[in-house]
């Protein structure tokens, strides 16, 4: 990471007045699910068999355990191969819905006061509860691996940091979720504390949020070790980098670890107190459909594994001829080239634009790609080198800290896609690492 790492952030138009208060809507799942099966190994449910929702239904076990679980109850029909919010194809599980909804525990519930660490972090890994805020990764191995750094501001003591920003425009998910849930926020803030052998939890959320931040601040007044912290409302301050540096002052190599801070989205809190309450992983989630091109933004609560295309039929549908279908938010999601793919366990959001021509002219060497960037790479120069193909000048350029945040596509004067020219490099990277 250079060592000239100034703001980088900016203040965006997030349109979150679309969905900030509106009802949320329930989903229902239609005559058939997909649930995606993204690295697993071990399908468990076979063909003809009966499942309900809360069922495990398979499992990855590469380098991570993760179960997957059934959001309908219904019958098992195969596996299809199909596209995914990724971006990319994978199989998933094609589960016939009986629209009865019949509901099994999928693991016991559990009292996490009466529970140690170890148990903890194994509860966290049998309920399958991954990152909800996009990245989707397996929460327990942030636990697992979790250690006190003596550090200016944590003291060989760990500190629990959530994270209820939401940076991206048009997504309000998280905080419908944080403010519907107050009570589960807390229970899994608490939880992790525990997990973890951490001393404390910050909160950290959008300064903007006054209303949610009395009600947080209402919630810990009994709580002397969870702390809310409101922090500007810039992009992409809900980059894990940026959320740490703003509150700690500090910077790390590769993992927020190295300095005894273990960073989890505020919809992941809520998920892991749900599994602890309820004894079911995560079978459904509120997702943002919010856009330009969008008749009713709304935010949904549905089942995992309903198409787009269906939960689009059921809120109104497109305002638009020509749209892009983006699986995220317009900053950092992944436009699909069309609407038959399904939510996920980490899905957030689904952002519907209008397609515009773009008039793109030749790069004017201006920098402000490079001024821009959070990571303190420089955009332009690994752009030419896509280009040319050049892999020992794209790893010098360190392509690999990209975050993909779009900052750089954002501020281009030149409507270049940097931000794409950037992620065929690392592609580019991690194919000559491979060989």
């Amino acid at each position: 990471m250079s060592i000239f790492i100034g703001p980088m952030m900016k203040h965006l138009n997030g349109h979150k007045e679309l969905t900030n208060h509106s009802e949320v809507v329930d989903i229902k799942a239609g005559a058939l699910v997909y649930i995606p099966l993204m690295n697993c190994t071990e399908i468990i449910a076979k063909p003809g068999e009966q499942v309900k929702v809360g069922t495990m239904i398979a499992k990855r076990n590469d380098h991570f355990i993760v179960p997957i679980f059934s959001s309908v109850s219904g019958t098992v029909r195969g596996v299809e191969h199909m596209v995914h919010a990724g971006g990319g194809t994978a199989d998933h599980l094609v589960i016939e819905n009986d629209g009865k909804f019949e509901g099994v525990k999928s693991f016991e519930p559990a009292n996490y006061e009466e529970m140690t660490r170890d148990e903890l972090v194994t509860f966290m890994m049998n309920a399958g509860i991954v990152g909800c805020g996009g990245a989707g990764f397996p929460a327990y191995i942030k636990y697992k691996f979790a250690k006190g750094v003596d550090t200016k501001y944590m003291k060989d003591a760990l500190t629990i940091l959530i994270n209820a920003v939401e940076c991206e425009p048009y997504i309000t998910a998280d905080y419908r979720n944080t403010e519907d849930n107050l009570d589960l926020l807390m229970l899994g803030v608490k939880a992790f504390i525990k997990a973890a052998s951490a001393k404390d939890a910050i909160i950290a959320i959008k300064e903007t949020k006054k209303e949610l931040i009395e009600k947080l601040q209402l919630r810990v007044k009994d709580e002397p070790n969870i702390k809310i912290r409101p922090v500007p409302d810039m992009y992409p301050m809900g980059w894990e980098r940026t959320l740490v540096f703003e509150v700690f002052k500090e910077r790390y190599d590769k993992l927020p670890g190295e300095l005894g801070v273990v960073v989890n989205n505020a919809t992941t809190a809520i998920a892991f107190a749900e599994a602890l309450t309820k004894g079911i992983g995560i079978v459904e989630k509120t997702v943002t459909f919010s856009g330009d091109a969008i008749k009713s933004p709304v935010n949904v609560k549905v089942p995992v594994g309903v198409k787009v295309s269906e939960i689009m039929d059921q809120i109104g549908g497109y305002s638009k001829a020509d749209v892009i279908v983006i699986a995220g938010g317009p900053m950092m999601g992944k436009a699909i080239k069309s609407d038959e793919f399904v939510i996920t366990a980490s899905s957030n959001a689904i952002t519907i634009l209008e397609a515009k021509p773009i008039d793109t002219i030749p790069c004017l060497r201006c920098g402000k790609c490079n001024d821009s960037c959070p990571a303190g790479i420089l955009p332009v120069r690994i752009n030419n080198a896509e280009k040319t193909g050049n892999v020992a000048l794209i790893q010098k350029l360190r392509a690999d800290q990209c975050i993909e945040c779009g900052m750089c596509t954002y501020v281009c004067p030149s409507k270049i896609e940097v931000t794409e020219n950037v992620r065929k490099a690392k592609k580019l990277l991690l194919a000559a690492t491979k060989k």
